[in-house]
Order: structure tokens, then C-alpha cells, then sequence
């Protein structure tokens, strides 16, 4: 059972539980572009022929590129307030 309340708590105190890898993709390229974010994050998939589609599938399995994608996404989401 505590297993579970820490999980939880853990959740609630995560800034990106309950947002998709696609919405924040898709978040960053409407605000910045796909030039401007191959140049802050320089990952091939969005230098040549950038898309949705391939960037997520290289996003899911790339955990170090998953994490300066949300890293990113959290910064720029911290302006907007």
C-alpha cells in the first residue's frame, strides 16, 4: 500500500504526468519551428526531413533524447506563466 501513495505522490509532483510525448512535440515545433529546434537540440530527426511521425518514433526510443525534448518543453512551458 505505501508503495502506491509514494507512486502517487510522485505523479502529482511530476510537471509532465498526463502530457503526451506527441503534444509536446507538437507544442514546441508551433513555437519554435523544426530550424530553431534542431538548433537547440541538435537530433538528425529534426534537421532532415522533419515529422511528427519519425521524430516521435526516434523520441520513444532515445530516453537521452526524450529527456532534452521535455526539458525543453518545461522551459519554454515556465515562460508562459
Amino acid at each position: 500500500m505505501e508503495k502506491d501513495d509514494q507512486a502517487k505522490n510522485e505523479q502529482i509532483n511530476n510537471p509532465l504526468h498526463g502530457v503526451k510525448l506527441a503534444d509536446i512535440l507538437e507544442s514546441l515545433v508551433e513555437s519554435l519551428g523544426w530550424e530553431d529546434l534542431s538548433m537547440r537540440i541538435n537530433i538528425n530527426c529534426f534537421k532532415s526531413n522533419p515529422s511528427i511521425k519519425s521524430s516521435l518514433k526516434f523520441l520513444r526510443r532515445t530516453p537521452w533524447a526524450r529527456e532534452k525534448v521535455e526539458r525543453l518543453y518545461l522551459k519554454m512551458e515556465g515562460r508562459k506563466r
